[in-house]
């Protein structure tokens, strides 16, 4: 009689994907992420019996508990195959637990990536439950739920009810804070420089050169006046070539993803929030039906992870696929090194084979699906290749004691680039080669240009910037950084102002009282000091409850000061134009999770509210209504009719304001994007035009 198992994973995506790989004796089953945690109407954990944590059954998970356990009790084997890191061990243990499985039997399975083959590895090679990763979660969980649920009372009693406090949401809000205090304090400095454009009169071709200073010594111009005198000066002067410099100069390729520099380039990109990132990463790992042979396959490794290495069969198929696609010229593969701080259980994000080539699947994706994935697999094939080589140019030229400089390339050798390009926060400017320049050659000036520049202050953080700025400082880990930010958003210390992330007046106070009571909170040294102690729990030389008898004392202190010292203080809502049709006053702006809404301001007495109403400007086509924007329980922007639910009209793309179509005066539409086009809504009318015209 055939064995029956059970494997539980964490989502019914997965599930399915599973499923297919293993035979009719399987049974897999999504646990839907934690079924056990902390309560949320209480701290639940129990301080004077040595931090003691209280777990209970989620609210609402009851039922399939249920159904675990009554599928667990016919298999003869279970396995518990949650996500590969400190939350899916935890929710294994708790499983563990509530199913009455030994955590020291191997039932523990785990996988990098879901494939036939790696999933059927992990399956003959399960191990026991890991208790240093299952005692790291703890550690965060409890430290997490202790600084949340005993600082979030003091803010709402002295702030605004609602607020809350976290250990990296903290952080992350202070360092968004002092970066706008550093623009607001920021004295811009005059600089002047001096552009030339000169002619080789042997090859006729022209070529720019900068103002370095005086006889080989860098001088800075700071005023018109000065600027002038030397511009004057080398009008009236030779030029002639001083010095000529070749040489070649290498450009490495980048290491493959690891979820921070991922969520970095596809803000850079696409401008994808990191949340965005990670919902559409977690989807190409999970599993996406390819059709044919292939069936349902996870195309990327696990996207929680901030290593950078790469497994050997990996590496081996790319070799041959790079070798026979580009030439073995092309190909240099190579292992990079993973820094000391960083989970080295995991890979670094790639996809599962590269012969499963973007292009080719475009079809089987979604659009933001196919942008992410073919990111993803360029950058991990252009790691395992060449550098880029480049012949490069410096001319050093004397112009009657003045100095100037050029330079320029030229790339000799494409190599990684070939595939991929990396992204910046600051935009590179293009250089060309400069002519074949000889030296003690007399050059031609043709005129020169004066500019005056002020320094800029520091930009303001993205999506990008902070994420960087968070790892680089060893705060949080890969799993934390987008659910940070989207709790600074939607708690409104912070607002979205296109890529930029601009600290608000609410966020300002509650990061004053944070540094003035709660400094080691939000402190980047002992944060990222806490993030070391966690790491070291997970290595097993530290217990876990040694950093909480540590942290704890000093910080009830700090509870007790700050409940005596914090004054109450109000911050005035923001004012809206819209006039409260109850009571006759002007409504104000409030904050829920669900986002901003009006409330009047005369609660308790007038409990009026209403959605914040945002019109296109164009008609519904179905009964004359307004077309609104609205939002999804995703928060993905989508038109409706302002009559809704009785009219069901709703479009993805955004209605063409005061402009009907041409051929048969129905509603027109914009389709964003790089195929972008205006379009009629009748599905009888073939009208459309491409957006390029629009924007020209």
């Amino acid at each position: 009689m055939a064995t029956k198992k059970l494997l539980i994973v964490e989502s019914p995506a997965k599930a399915g994907t599973i499923k297919k790989y293993l035979g009719k004796d399987y049974t897999v089953m999504a646990s839907m992420g934690h079924i056990i945690d902390l309560p949320k109407s209480q701290m639940g954990v129990d301080i004077d019996d040595n931090f003691t944590p209280k777990y209970i059954t989620i609210r609402g998970k009851g039922q399939l508990l249920t159904q675990l356990k009554k599928e667990a009790k016919k298999a003869d084997v279970v396995y518990l195959a949650t996500d590969p890191d400190r939350e899916g061990e935890a929710i294994s243990w708790h499983l563990a637990q509530a199913l009455n499985i030994d955590p020291q039997s191997d039932c523990r399975v785990t996988f990098n990536e879901i494939t036939k083959t790696a999933v059927k590895a992990a399956i003959k090679n399960p191990r026991k439950i890991d208790m240093d990763l299952v005692d790291a979660q703890q550690a965060r969980r409890v430290l997490d739920r202790i600084v949340g649920y005993t600082i979030s009372p003091i803010l709402w009693e002295k702030v605004k009810r609602g607020l809350s406090a976290g250990r990296v949401q903290s952080v992350a809000t202070k360092l968004i804070c002092d970066r706008e205090e550093e623009i607001e304090n920021f004295t811009p400095q005059e600089y002047w420089s001096i552009e030339a454009e000169l002619k080789d009169p042997v090859s006729k071709k022209d070529f720019t050169a900068k103002y370095y200073g005086e006889n080989g010594k860098e001088v800075k111009l700071t005023n018109a006046e000065e600027t002038n005198k030397v511009s004057d000066d080398l009008k009236k002067v030779e030029f002639v070539v001083e010095k000529v410099k070749t040489g070649q100069q290498k450009r490495n390729p980048q290491p493959p993803f690891t979820t921070s520099t991922l969520q970095q380039d596809a803000s850079r990109k696409y401008n994808f929030q990191a949340s965005k990132t990670m919902q559409i990463a977690q989807m190409l790992y999970e599993g996406i039906n390819l059709g044919g042979k292939i069936g349902t396959i996870g195309l990327i490794t696990y996207m929680r992870t901030d290593s950078l290495r790469i497994a050997d069969d990996a590496q081996k198929e790319a070799v041959e696929y790079l070798t026979e696609t580009y030439g073995s010229e092309y190909v240099n593969p190579k292992q990079y090194k993973t820094k000391k701080s960083a989970q080295d259980a995991h890979e670094a994000i790639r996809p599962t084979s590269i012969s499963i080539k973007p292009i080719e699947i475009k079809d089987k994706l979604t659009n933001d699906q196919y942008r992410l994935y073919k990111l993803i697999w360029e950058r991990f094939a252009a790691s395992q290749m060449s550098s880029a080589v480049y012949d490069t140019m410096q001319v050093t030229i004397n112009a009657g004691g003045h100095t100037l400089k050029a330079s320029g390339s030229n790339i000799k050798f494409k190599g990684y680039t070939t595939v991929y390009v990396e992204s910046t926060d600051n935009k590179e400017k293009k250089v060309k080669m400069l002519p074949k320049l000889e030296e003690n050659k007399p050059l031609i000036l043709k005129s020169t240009e004066d500019k005056q520049h002020f320094t800029q202050p520091p930009s303001r953080y993205s999506d990008a910037s902070l994420i960087r700025e968070l790892e680089e400082n060893g705060i949080g880990r890969p799993s934390t950084y987008a659910p940070t930010i989207s709790t600074i958003v939607s708690r409104g210390y912070v607002v979205r102002n296109k890529k930029q992330l601009i600290p608000t007046e609410l966020g300002f106070v509650t990061s004053e009282i944070m540094k003035n009571n709660f400094s080691d909170i939000v402190d980047v040294e002992f944060t990222a000091g806490m993030e070391e102690e966690l790491d070291n729990v997970e290595e097993g030389s530290v217990k876990w409850k040694n950093i909480l008898i540590d942290f704890y004392p000093s910080f009830k202190d700090s509870l007790e000061k700050a409940q005596k010292n914090i004054e109450k203080i109000k911050i005035k809502d923001e004012e809206s134009d819209v006039v409260c049709e109850k009571c006759g006053r002007k409504m104000v702006y409030k904050l829920s999770k669900f986002g901003k809404f009006l409330a009047c301001p005369g609660y308790p007495e007038c409990k009026n509210t209403k959605a914040i109403r945002e019109e296109t400007g164009a008609k519904c086509p179905k009964c004359g209504g307004e077309i609104l924007v609205k939002k999804s329980r995703r928060g993905k922007i989508y038109y409706g009719c302002e009559h809704s639910p009785k009219c069901d009209f709703m479009i993805w793309d955004m209605p063409v304001k005061e402009e009907a179509c041409p051929q048969c005066g129905s509603l027109l539409l914009k389709k964003q994007g790089k195929r972008g086009k205006i379009y009629c809504y009748n599905e009888d009318c073939k009208y459309e035009r491409k957006l390029k015209e629009e924007n020209k």
